[in-house]
């Protein structure tokens, strides 16, 4: 693991920095107290602090989800993500690193800036992210292993942790210049602790005509028409919304696209399978799928 995003890891059990260590053959972080972390042989280390609350997707989810993404249908969410995080990376380039962040911390490689995605799955966003900031460095955090098997891969300056984003992050604090929150939840008061002060959370939700065509077609979960409302609620006693933008694309998908795309959402844990692999079947492709979600900029409080 790079040494400028292992100084921003803490232990998940008392807080205190992680070092890397061998156990036997086996690779681990390890505190000062000796709470130890296996580092899984395809490179994600486990920071859990006790068992997570479900495992997440599916190795078959994970996957689908991976060739979608690679397809470049969602490539407008990701060009929104790496030009507003480019942004709020030179702000925080130009206010400097917190004094109490030793000059060992900030040397070689350059610990600043550190960009976490919370709820990253694969790390295709956190990927597409670091290729437009070349001195960042980036922390994929996600419940389901088979999702962090592929982000801990994603980009030569990732790293990927098995963490439980509802409870408290691995990560020092306001150590982070940019956390990217894409169709994933939420934990404003962790978010605002680990987030540097001159930094900003990007948040990606859906807005009400996101994947409009499949809604009645599939009788898939509609979008809450008070979503921005519900997300500014969630996270108003930590954050400020400094400025939202509205992203769209018109798709051009296949069956076989449209059955990924709804098994990545809501919907996929709230239809029938085979009845929904009834509708997908009726549909004439290709398949147009309208693409729209919003992209708020959150300055912590």
């Amino acid at each position: 693991m790079d040494d400028s995003i292992l100084a921003r890891l803490r232990c998940p059990v008392c807080a205190e920095p992680l070092a890397e260590a061998t156990v036997g053959t086996a690779r681990a972080l390890r505190c000062p107290r000796r709470h130890s972390f296996d580092v899984a042989r395809q490179g994600y280390v486990n920071l859990l602090a006790g068992r997570a609350p479900h495992s997440g997707d599916s190795a078959e989810m994970v996957a689908a989800r991976a060739d979608f993404l690679a397809a470049g249908h969602y490539d407008t969410v990701a060009a929104a993500l790496a030009a507003t995080a480019g942004q709020v990376a030179d702000r925080v380039r130009a206010v400097g690193p917190p004094a109490r962040f030793s000059p060992a911390d900030t040397a070689a490689g350059g610990a600043y800036p550190l960009v976490v995605d919370a709820g990253a799955g694969t790390g295709w966003y956190l990927a597409a992210v670091l290729a437009a900031l070349p001195d960042a460095v980036g922390l994929a955090l996600d419940v389901a292993k088979p999702a962090l098997r592929r982000a801990a891969r994603a980009h030569p300056r990732a790293a990927a942790a098995l963490a439980d984003t509802w409870q408290r992050l691995p990560l020092a604090d306001h150590s982070a210049a940019v956390l990217l929150n894409v169709f994933a939840p939420r934990n404003g008061a962790e978010f605002h602790r680990v987030l540097d002060p001159a930094g900003a959370l990007l948040v990606v939700t859906p807005t009400a005509d996101h994947l409009a065509e499949l809604v009645g077609a599939l009788d898939l979960l509609r979008v809450d028409p008070a979503k921005a409302d519900r997300v500014a609620g969630s996270l108003g006693a930590h954050f400020t919304e400094e400025s939202a933008t509205v992203h769209r694309a018109r798709l051009e998908l296949t069956r076989t696209e449209v059955a990924t795309l709804v098994g990545m959402g809501p919907s996929a844990w709230h239809t029938d399978p085979a009845r929904l692999a009834e509708r997908i079947a009726a549909l004439p492709e290709p398949v147009p799928v309208t693409l729209a979600v919003r992209l708020g900029v959150h300055r912590p409080r």
